[in-house]
């Protein structure tokens, strides 16, 4: 067996005990092409240093090549006393190499290349994230154009408010959605620094690069402090902000489906590709998806403050309780892009029910506000106004009626300025095409918000396409 990478300082090995405690290869081997990347750019700075000859790179070179056909086949064969994919590769080079392997780490510590590892994945999982993002945002568009004159009730408090277009609901979303790619396209941007040169922390006294083996890994940017490149993990923390930001949007969405496809709303339903059953009762339509995304929030929470809780007092520069990063970061990762790709395939398909939508859409007191806003029209103060209209509610109320079919003399009760002609504001389309204030709910402004997100889209395409 081969003697871990510390063990020269050492008499004996480590306990069984402390082995396994330290042992991360069992989630961290899905880092190996990164891994193989940053081996692979080091040994290129050893070489520009004098320090390894060309035929030597080239060597490594080779003995990375069948490393990465052996993870990619998988035919790697991992040895009990490799801790972490660090160390399992670096016992490949050496086993396959000899003397030539042992060199591969002279100027890089497992403490700057780990974090590399983990920057160069992120550079991947958050293009891959918000690319489901906006998925799920087109999968609403989709929905809100095909939708742009149905009527729907809107809400507040989860009671019946005012009318509005089921295209404004849906265009909320998408919306709320893209600052969620923003958030992850922001954390990108400080993921994408370079810590490979920074070595244990001090840097090294050897002729190294770390400017050159940045580019040469297509970071944009390189470490300033060589102690903060291997002790920070806020960009991970970042991250993870963003997907529980992201996953409280997502179970927001997975709310509402389940209450619209209840039988009690009835406003929606689900296809049967993205719906279950009941093990005993033959006549059920479960909204598992929806259901199980609104759960999976809570997890993205936890991977959160899982990593705040790991790094909230920890002196500088590294410490070993760092290992703790990686799990919650891919586990984050994983469950929202699993979200994503199972809400979009319910949004796109979900089937909604127009009729059901304005039916409840016109009924209520739901145009109240627009009577209000006829007597401020009138000029009579808001407030007046307000409890005017309160005490019609609470007469129509009182006889089981609708505003619409209140009297001329109970309107005229309620204020003097009331008349029976005002009753026209309570229709439900005519209420909708009069808010055309910006972001409204009017059919122009609707028309106005669909413009903006296409070219919001179109931007959060060409950024996923240039990652």
């Amino acid at each position: 067996m081969s003697e871990p990478l510390w063990a020269g300082r050492f008499s004996k090995g480590p306990s069984e005990a402390l082995a396994e405690l330290s042992r991360s290869i069992q989630y961290d081997q899905r880092l190996w092409p990164q891994d193989i990347a940053c081996t692979r750019a080091h040994a290129a700075n050893l070489q520009r240093a004098g320090l390894i000859t060309a035929e030597d790179e080239a060597a490594l070179g080779g003995a990375l090549d069948k490393a990465a056909a052996a993870f990619a086949d998988g035919s790697f064969a991992f040895n009990p006393s490799d801790e972490d994919i660090h160390s399992a590769i670096e016992r490949f080079l050496t086993d396959d190499l000899g003397d030539l392997g042992a060199r591969i780490h002279a100027g890089r510590s497992r403490n700057d290349l780990v974090v590399t590892d983990f920057r160069l994945w992120l550079k991947t999982a958050i293009p891959a994230v918000a690319g489901g993002v906006l998925g799920l945002q087109e999968a609403l568009r989709e929905q809100a154009e095909a939708h742009i004159d149905t009527l729907a009730p809107g809400y507040t408090h989860l009671q019946r408010a005012q009318p509005v277009l089921l295209a404004h609901h849906l265009l909320a979303h998408a919306f709320a959605l893209a600052r969620d790619f923003d958030r992850l396209r922001g954390a990108f941007a400080r993921v994408d620094v370079s810590g490979l040169g920074a070595a244990a922390f001090a840097g090294t006294t050897l002729p190294l690069d770390p400017v050159r083996t940045a580019s040469d890994l297509g970071f944009s940017a390189v470490f300033d402090n060589s102690a903060d490149a291997v002790g920070a993990r806020d960009f991970a923390l970042e991250f993870l902000a963003a997907a529980a930001i992201l996953g409280t949007q997502l179970s927001r969405i997975g709310e509402e489906i389940v209450l619209w496809t209840s039988a009690e709303f009835g406003f929606a339903t689900l296809d049967d590709a993205f719906a279950t059953g009941s093990s005993i009762m033959p006549q059920k339509k479960n909204p598992d998806v929806a259901e199980l995304v609104r759960g999976k929030s809570a997890r993205v929470i936890g991977d959160l403050v899982h990593l705040l809780g790991v790094v909230k007092g920890l002196p500088m520069a590294y410490n070993r309780d760092l290992q703790e990063d990686k799990e919650p970061v891919f586990d984050a990762a994983d469950t929202v892009g699993l979200c994503l790709a199972a809400l979009t395939g319910t949004i796109g398909t979900l089937i909604f029910h127009p009729d059901r939508l304005e039916a409840a859409a016109r009924g209520g007191a739901a145009g109240a506000t627009d009577l209000a806003e006829a007597l401020v029209k009138e000029g009579v103060p808001f407030r007046h106004a307000h409890e005017a209209i309160g005490k019609l509610v609470a007469v129509a109320a009182g006889r089981n009626a609708e505003l619409a079919d209140l009297t001329e003399e109970e309107l005229q009760a309620a204020h003097p300025k009331l008349s029976v002609a005002m009753l026209d504001l309570l229709d439900a389309r005519r209420s909708v095409s009069s808010r055309s204030s910006h972001g409204g709910t009017s059919p122009e402004q609707i028309g106005l918000q669909l413009e903006r997100l296409g070219r919001l889209l179109d931007a959060e395409r060409k950024w996923c396409a240039g990652r």
